[in-house]
C-alpha cells in the first residue's frame, strides 16, 4: 500500500513588519510573508521520510488567502507532488480551534480519515511565529481521531508501518512508536530544510494549486470565522520595557571592565525615572443586561503533571492564578486538581496544602508516563462529570499538547502561554449584552512585542500558563481538603502509542526555577561549547550560591545544549535574582524568558547589541577575555550580593 505524506504549512508575516490597526488588532496586510520556520522543518521531514518509502506521495496543504499559493509552490519546488489550499473569506478571524477544524475537514474531504485503508502521516511545524500556540497539530489529530506526537525532533519509519519519533520533553527526550495514520509536529532542531532545486522551481510554476472553499469540503459556518470561533482576541497592546537605562562598565582592559562591573553592581545601578501615569479614563458601562454564558459550569480545574514521581513545579505554580481567579469569582468557587499516574494518591495532600480544595486522582500502572490519548480521554470524562468553568494547564511540552486536544473534545478552544489571568467582562455591542464573569487570558504574541487579551465563550474556558510566570503558593502543612478517586473508561485504542524510551538529563527544570543566579550562553559562546559559561556557574556553586547555566535557542538548535536548558519564548521562563547573559544578541524571543529577573548583566562584543537595551549592567568585550576575570573574582568571594551559608 502506498503511503501519503501530508505536510501542513502556514505563510506568516515577518514580525518586524507587523503594524497595529486602528481597531487595536494586528494588521498583516502589508507585511512581507514567508513559510513559517517550523513548517519548513516539517516539509524537510516529509522529504526525509520519503527515502524510506520511495513510492510515497507527497502533498502539501494550507489554509489562508490566495497569496498563500506562493508558499505552496515553494513546497512543490522542494519536491512535493501536489498542493491544496483552503481559502474562503468566511474563514477570516478563525481561532486555532476553528483552524484545526477547517484543516481536518479538508483532509477528510480528501479521503484521509481514521478509517482510511491507505496509510498516511500528517506533518506540521511545532508552532507558528505569528501565534506561537502549538495548538493546531493537536486539534487536527483530535478532529480526525488519530494519534499524535508533538515537539518532535526527528521521525523515521520502523519498516513495519509504524513511525518512530524522538519527542523533546522537559529535561530530555522520549522515543515513541506511533501507528499510522498519525500527526507529527516538528521542532526546528531537526534536519534543516533544503533549498528548492532549479528543476523543481520550473515544475512549481506550471503546477496547479487545488483551491477549496468551505462549501466544497462540506464545512458549515457555525464553528469557523470570528462568529463561530470559541475564543476571540479582545485587544492587543504594545509591550514596553520598564527596566531603567543600563550602566555600562568602563576600563581599558578586561580586568578594569570587571572591576567596574562589580563597583556598579554594588552601587545598585541606574534607577527608573518615575513618571506620572496618565489618569485612566472612565468608560461608561452600557446599560446592557448581564449574560452568564457558563450554563451551570462552576469551579476551576487544574492538571498536576507528574515527573519522576513528583509534581512538577509549573503545576504547583498554576494554583496561584487558580486561587486568585477563585477569589474573584467568589469564595464558594472550588479549585479542583486532576492528577493521573501510577501510585499518585500519596501526592494529593501536597496539592491540598498548596491550595487545591479537591484532588481527583486516577491511578493506573499503564499511566506511569504521560500519554496524550488516555490522558485527554480521562480529562474529558472529568470535565463532563464536574463541569468546571475554567481549566488551567502549565505550558510545558505535555500541557501544550494536551490542552488543545481537550479543547477540541469540548468545543471550547484554548488560549496558550498566558502570563496573566483575570476575571472580567465583555461588552457585546452587537447583541447588546455584557458577558460576565469571563476569563481574560493575557499572552505575549508577535515575537513578544504585543500583549493580547483573549476571551473564551465556551466552558471550560481553557488556558495554559507560561512556566515560571507565577510563584508557587506557600505550602500550608495540614491544610484540609477532599481527595477523590475517579474511575475512567479507557479503551485499547487509547494505548496505541508506545513509549520506547524516556531519557531525562541532569539539566533539571526544577534547578532552573530555584537558582538565584543563572548564567546563559548565546550563539557567541559556542566556540568553546559554553565551557566558560559553565565554569562561571560552577565557580558560583563552589561559593555556596544556587546557580545554573542555560542557553538561548540558537545554541540548542546547534545541538550544544539540551532543550531543557533553553530560555526564551519557546523555552523556559525564569526569574532569578541575577541573570548573566553572555554572547546573547537580545532577540525579543529570548528576552521573554528572562525579563522578570531582578538584575540582568549583559556581556557581548557588540556594543550595539539589543541585549544592552534590556539589561541593568553591561560589559562590551570578548567573553573569552571577560569571563576568566569574572570567574577569578567569584572564586575570591564576589557573589553578586547573594548571601551564602558559611561552609562547614
Amino acid at each position: 500500500m502506498a503511503l501519503t505524506i501530508i505536510s501542513l504549512i502556514k505563510q506568516v508575516p515577518l514580525p518586524s513588519e507587523m503594524r497595529m490597526g486602528d481597531d487595536g488588532l494586528m494588521d498583516r496586510t502589508k507585511a512581507k510573508s514567508i513559510i513559517n520556520i517550523d513548517c519548513q522543518f516539517g516539509l524537510e521531514a516529509g522529504l526525509q521520510l520519503k527515502k524510506h518509502y520511495p513510492d510515497a506521495k507527497l502533498i502539501v496543504c494550507s489554509m489562508g488567502p490566495g497569496s498563500f499559493e506562493a508558499s505552496l509552490r515553494t513546497a512543490i519546488s522542494m519536491g512535493y507532488d501536489k498542493a491544496y489550499l483552503l481559502s474562503d473569506r468566511k474563514l477570516g478571524g478563525s481561532d486555532t480551534y476553528a483552524t484545526g477544524l477547517a484543516i481536518s475537514t479538508m483532509l477528510k474531504h480528501l479521503g484521509f480519515t481514521k478509517d482510511s485503508k491507505e496509510p498516511f502521516i500528517v506533518l506540521a511545524g511545532r508552532q507558528t511565529s505569528d501565534g506561537d500556540t502549538a495548538h493546531v497539530p493537536s486539534q487536527v489529530a483530535e478532529s480526525i481521531g488519530i494519534p499524535q506526537a508533538t515537539f518532535v525532533e526527528s521521525v523515521k519509519s520502523d519498516g513495519n508501518g509504524n513511525v518512530i519519533a524522538k519527542r523533546i520533553i522537559e529535561g530530555g527526550y522520549q522515543m515513541m512508536k506511533l501507528p499510522m495514520p498519525c500527526v507529527i509536529s516538528l521542532t526546528p532542531t531537526g534536519i534543516p530544510p533544503r533549498k528548492p532545486s532549479l528543476s523543481g522551481a520550473i515544475r512549481a510554476r506550471s503546477s496547479d494549486i487545488v483551491t477549496f472553499g468551505i462549501d466544497d469540503i462540506g464545512l458549515g459556518t457555525e464553528k469557523i470565522g470570528i462568529n463561530g470561533s470559541p475564543t476571540i482576541v479582545a485587544k492587543v497592546i504594545n509591550i514596553v520595557s520598564e527596566r531603567p537605562p543600563i550602566t555600562m562598565s568602563e576600563g581599558h582592559n578586561e580586568s578594569a571592565l570587571v572591576d567596574s562591573l562589580i563597583a556598579n553592581f554594588k552601587k545598585g545601578g541606574n534607577v527608573l525615572e518615575k513618571k506620572e501615569k496618565e489618569a485612566k479614563k472612565d468608560i461608561e458601562r452600557p446599560d446592557f443586561p448581564d449574560k452568564d454564558f457558563r450554563d451551570g459550569a462552576r469551579g476551576i480545574l487544574t492538571w498536576a503533571e507528574v515527573t519522576n514521581g513528583k509534581i512538577s513545579r509549573p503545576s504547583l505554580e498554576l494554583l496561584t492564578p487558580a486561587r486568585n481567579l477563585a477569589n474573584e469569582l467568589g469564595h464558594d468557587t472550588k479549585i479542583m486538581t486532576l492528577i493521573i499516574g501510577k501510585h499518585v494518591q500519596d501526592l494529593a495532600q501536597t496539592l491540598i496544602e498548596h491550595g487545591s480544595d479537591e484532588v481527583i486522582f486516577v491511578e493506573n500502572d499503564k499511566l506511569e508516563e504521560y500519554l496524550v490519548l488516555p490522558f485527554s480521554s480521562i480529562f474529558e470524562q472529568v470535565v463532563r462529570a464536574r463541569k468546571p468553568e475554567i481549566a488551567l494547564f502549565a505550558a510545558t511540552t505535555s500541557g501544550r499538547e494536551l490542552a488543545p486536544r481537550i479543547g477540541m473534545k469540548t468545543d471550547s478552544g484554548v488560549t496558550a502561554d498566558c502570563t496573566g489571568l483575570e476575571i472580567g467582562e465583555y461588552v457585546d455591542k452587537k447583541e447588546k449584552v455584557i458577558y460576565t464573569p469571563i476569563l481574560e487570558s493575557r499572552r505575549p504574541t508577535y515575537g513578544e512585542s504585543k500583549l493580547a487579551t483573549i476571551l473564551g465563550f465556551v466552558c471550560p474556558q481553557i488556558s495554559t500558563a507560561r512556566a515560571g510566570t507565577f510563584e508557587v503558593p506557600a505550602q500550608i502543612t495540614g491544610r484540609k481538603g477532599i481527595i477523590t478517586s475517579f474511575e475512567p473508561i479507557l479503551k485499547d485504542k487509547d494505548f496505541v502509542v508506545e513509549i520506547l524510551e524516556t531519557v531525562r538529563g541532569e539539566g533539571g527544570l526544577q534547578n532552573l526555577f530555584e537558582a538565584d543566579i543563572v548564567v546563559s550562553g548565546g550563539r557567541g559562546t559556542t566556540v568553546d561549547n559554553l565551557g566558560l559559561v559553565k565554569a562561571l556557574a560552577e565557580a558560583l556553586k563552589s561559593q555556596g550560591v544556587i546557580a545554573e547555566w542555560t542557553s538561548s535557542r540558537p545554541v540548542v538548535d546547534e545541538g550544544v545544549a539540551e532543550y531543557a536548558r533553553q530560555v526564551g519564548q519557546t523555552g523556559k521562563t525564569i526569574r532569578p535574582k541575577v541573570y548573566i547573559a553572555v554572547g546573547i544578541s537580545g532577540a525579543i524571543q529570548h528576552i521573554a524568558g528572562m525579563k522578570e529577573s531582578e538584575k540582568i548583566i549583559a556581556i557581548d562584543h557588540n556594543p550595539k547589541a539589543q541585549i544592552f537595551r534590556n539589561a541593568d549592567f553591561g560589559i562590551a568585550g570578548e567573553y573569552q577575555d571577560i569571563l576568566p576575570e569574572l570567574i577569578n573574582r567569584v572564586k575570591a568571594g564576589f557573589t553578586f550580593g547573594i548571601e551564602v551559608k558559611q561552609k562547614v
